[in-house]
């Protein structure tokens, strides 16, 4: 499996975690830029979630939080400034999810993750 794969099924494994969560998933790879794709767009009861997915095979090398560079963080605000001026959102926030598929799967969701 690619990455592009990897990653479009750690997508498919987070919109469903949110959902069975009680998120409501609004949109999906929503591009601004070629630097700046916000991965998912979720309302969680009155306030709308940018959601970052990073999915790895294994922790081999590294965990999938610790793929979250700071340029990566500042341009994904940068699609959520975008995002909330174009809605005109009053109440939302940025979370991220890591996803290990083995040796077993497991889901990491933090919310209102604020700047590195």
């Amino acid at each position: 499996m690619n990455t592009r794969k990897i990653g479009g099924a750690g997508e498919d494994l987070a919109c469903r975690f949110l959902e069975k969560n009680g998120y409501k998933i609004l949109e999906r790879n929503k591009h601004y830029s070629r630097f700046c794709e916000l991965d998912i767009i979720a309302k969680d009861k009155n306030t709308i979630v940018f959601v970052e997915v990073k999915t790895r095979k294994t922790n081999n090398f590294g965990t999938p939080m610790e793929s979250i560079t700071k340029t990566k963080f500042q341009n994904i605000l940068k699609g959520v400034q975008y995002y909330i001026i174009e809605n005109k959102i009053k109440d939302y926030r940025v979370d991220i999810i890591g996803i290990t598929l083995k040796p077993e799967l497991k889901i990491v969701h933090l919310k209102n993750v604020s700047p590195i």
